[in-house]
């Protein structure tokens, strides 16, 4: 079995001897100077731009993508027919729950405020808890739309602080759904983009959370109409917001987000961790060890038709 793997010191160690190497496989590298003109069966996907990752997708007696990322949509439209689809969603899992506890912490804390007048050389100080909204989590009400692996972790991990926590999955009536955003402190965005999420936290949607309500998104930047959400902002009506990701990604620079007061943006790093690549490739060779053995991997995302 030879598989395309990107050109990385952790990657080429799979090729070893030892307990990380992948017996019976051979393995070509590719970067985004060169993309081996090979015959393979597989290819995983890591920090591939648009041009390398077509180069790969016509890689001759291509069988399988190996993406090592959560989502697929850089991918999906460009996998030829007959080739199945992985995803890595166990390899961020846990690094995004944590990502989105720790941006709801530092919200209720101020630490956004606190920051900001750091950088100022300014004290801070506040009379009342109310000068800049200072919270605990203990009695939230958190709703996890997208209540998948990730958001089964983020519950585990705000349980102790006192919230209560309902999830929003594929299968949730609209009424349901309704019913539990107008109830929420916090909103939590999880989905994949798609074409049934692109936009759907729109100004109708954002107009049922309840005054004061903040809203998370570690999903997609297009799940939210980006508009809307200013509109919410700058209206008084939502709390404030805490993003992993944007709509356009990356923010530019003078960009209407970058002044909110009560907005925190991180440049899509949730699942960034500096043992991240060392992860992945430990990943792929489970993954690998599964397909020698005869096995269905974890994370088919796609079954081989054409999408």
């Amino acid at each position: 079995m030879r598989v395309l793997v990107p050109d990385l010191p952790e990657f080429h160690a799979l090729s070893g001897h030892d307990e990380h190497g992948v017996p019976g496989a051979e393995f070509a590298f590719y970067s985004k100077e060169q993309v081996p003109q090979v015959e393979a069966e597989g290819v995983v996907l890591w920090l591939a731009g648009g041009e390398t990752r077509e180069k790969l997708m016509q890689t001759p007696g291509l069988k399988w993508v190996l993406t090592l990322t959560a989502g697929i949509d850089h991918i999906q439209s460009h996998l030829p027919g007959g080739v199945a689809l992985y995803n890595a969603n166990r390899l961020h899992d846990r690094a995004v729950a944590v990502h989105v506890a720790t941006l709801m912490l530092s919200a209720m804390r101020g630490l956004h405020h606190f920051r900001d007048a750091q950088k100022e050389g300014r004290w801070a100080s506040t009379k009342t808890p109310n000068d800049f909204g200072l919270h605990t989590l203990d009695g939230q009400k958190v709703v996890i739309w997208g209540y998948g692996h990730i958001g089964q972790i983020l519950e585990g991990l705000l349980k102790p602080f006192g919230v209560e926590v309902d999830g929003i999955r594929s299968g949730t009536s609209e009424l349901q759904r309704d019913g539990l955003l107008s109830r929420a402190d916090w909103v939590v965005l999880l989905l994949p983009s798609t074409s049934d999420t692109r936009g759907i936290v729109n100004a109708e949607v954002l107009g049922k959370l309840k005054p004061g309500a903040w809203l998370a998104n570690a999903g997609r930047g297009n799940l939210i109409v980006t508009g809307d959400l200013l509109d919410a902002l700058n209206s008084g009506h939502l709390g404030g917001a805490a993003l992993d990701v944007t709509d356009p990604e990356p923010l530019p620079e003078g960009h209407p987000l970058w002044a909110q007061k009560n907005v925190m943006i991180t440049p899509h790093i949730a699942s960034t961790t500096v043992d991240l690549v060392a992860r992945g490739a430990a990943l792929t060779r489970d993954f690998l060890l599964t397909l020698q053995q005869g096995q269905e991997p974890e994370g088919r995302v796609l079954d081989g038709q054409k999408y």
